[in-house]
């Protein structure tokens, strides 16, 4: 099998407060997904501002309000182990579901951002 990583999907967030709703379909040719990371074009945000709710397969894994800075990673970790461990998950029908929420956080000051979903996986 080879393992290869896509970036899956991205939600805009305009507004302070906003929740912003993403389902995705991974390809068919999916067999294992390995792993999932969110990144962003404005990390500070995502980290001190960000949660949000997965679905895969129709099974929540993570319920609302899981903060995103459990799936964020800097740079002084080894590139090859930056994604949260799915523990070879079986894709199922292969949609995926993100729910995400911007809350308010004193060290942040808001401003439009782009939230980011990558799954690493096999395909056969």
């Amino acid at each position: 099998m080879d393992t290869l990583e896509k970036r899956i999907g991205d939600l805009q967030i305009t507004v302070q407060g906003q929740i912003a709703k993403g389902k995705f379909e991974l390809d068919k040719t999916v067999k294992i997904i390995k792993g999932i990371k969110l990144t962003s074009d404005r990390e500070e945000l995502l980290y001190f501002r960000g949660a949000q709710r997965i679905v895969i397969n129709g099974k929540e894994r993570y319920e609302e309000n899981y903060e995103s800075k459990n799936f964020q990673s800097t740079t002084n970790v080894d590139v090859n182990t930056r994604y949260k461990d799915m523990r070879n998950l079986a894709p199922g029908n292969g949609i995926i579901e993100i729910d995400y929420t911007d809350h308010a956080h004193p060290l942040t000051t808001f401003a439009p951002y782009l939230v980011s979903l990558y799954v690493e996986y096999e395909i056969e």
